[in-house]
């Protein structure tokens, strides 16, 4: 118990500050206590919905954070969760909201707080171009994990394996994603499929960009050594990374919300309750070596990618909803866990045979 709070101490009281705000808001804007305790629970299940559809991204955030430093972790547990609360669940749909009505950032405030449905039904509108961006930037951070001709580790084999293979063609995974988008965009009316290809491809750009960012930051680092010759990684790259991979995850989370809320402050509160969680899931499974001890993890949360990735993309054209998109993700995931207990357990028995004598 003791080591559980030491991970999650600060979402904890992250999560009583929230509530504390949302009960002022619910006595400050309705006055009654059903008004109140209805916003309560609206924020408590916002919360649940953010840590469902996310565990995975917490498992692919801690396969980068491994890499970094215990410093950049703590700056991406405090700096980052200020970036997720403020730039993705508040910023982002305000942003939307200003650039498809014309309007200034004041007006967008002041749209969201006075006029809520027309702020919904102006972020719901948006839907293809974020669509486009967030399935194509997730579909890559999956597809570049698996197209790799280095890799030795495979849970589903048969597939793995050949794509594996493949991986010595040039930007398979870029061709690859490109045609999708393509094959998309034709079910689609001219005007929007222009919107949904632009937006793509942007989410391409935008994965390259970062990627090529934290590789150019890494042979920096590289070369500069301190006194005992070790290698001193400042992991802004790998940050800037997580920080863009955590905003496309929760493109569906915002969306997702205007089923139970269209109200801002609400929405801001039980996603950010969430992301903190998250966040606290990623440090909890980077200090304690979760993905070293369960060899298929990793991969479960990559195909958990790429199936969001995928129903992000297609939702284009068809609506899927975001409770079907958490129970996909958290049975693959559940799945790899369960795959990795049965090979530890595998292991373990073949290493007691070949101790024991006959």
């Amino acid at each position: 118990m003791a080591t559980l709070l030491r991970f999650y101490k600060f979402s904890l009281v992250f999560t009583a500050a929230c509530f504390a705000l949302g009960l002022w808001y619910g006595i400050s804007s309705t006055g009654t206590l059903a008004g109140v305790l209805e916003i309560m629970w609206i924020i408590f299940i916002l919360s649940i919905l953010e840590i469902s559809l996310s565990f995975d991204n917490a498992v692919v955030n801690a396969s980068i954070l491994k890499e970094m430093s215990e410093k950049w972790q703590e700056r991406f547990l405090i700096w980052g969760i200020a970036i997720a609360v403020f730039g993705t669940r508040i910023v982002f749909p305000l942003a939307i909201v200003a650039i498809a009505a014309g309007i200034g950032p004041i007006e967008a405030i002041d749209l969201s707080l006075n006029d809520p449905e027309q702020y919904e039904a102006i972020v719901s509108g948006a839907h293809i171009g974020i669509a486009g961006f967030g399935g194509a930037f997730l579909a890559m951070v999956g597809l570049r994990f698996f197209f790799d001709a280095d890799k030795e580790v495979h849970w589903i084999g048969v597939i793995e394996r050949n794509l594996s293979k493949v991986a010595v063609l040039p930007a398979i995974e870029i061709g690859t994603l490109l045609l999708v988008l393509w094959v998309i965009s034709l079910q689609l009316p001219a005007e929007e499929s222009l919107t949904f290809l632009t937006a793509g491809v942007l989410g391409l750009v935008t994965y390259i960009a970062v990627d090529a960012l934290g590789e150019y930051l890494n042979m920096r680092e590289e070369t500069r050594k301190n006194a005992s010759g070790e290698i001193m990684r400042s992991g802004l790259g790998g940050f800037l990374y997580l920080e863009v991979l955590d905003a496309s995850f929760s493109f569906d989370g915002v969306i997702g919300a205007f089923a139970l809320s269209n109200n801002m402050i609400i929405i801001a509160l039980g996603l950010s309750i969430g992301a903190m969680f998250v966040r606290s899931m990623t440090i909890h499974l980077v200090r304690k070596g979760t993905l070293s001890e369960y060899r298929f993890l990793e991969h479960g949360a990559f195909w958990a990618i790429i199936v969001l990735g995928a129903i992000m993309l297609t939702s284009a054209v068809v609506h899927i909803p975001e409770t079907i998109t958490g129970l996909i993700g958290g049975a693959l995931i559940g799945i790899s866990f369960w795959w990795s207990l049965r090979h530890n357990k595998r292991e373990a028995k073949a290493v007691g045979e070949a101790i024991t004598p006959d």
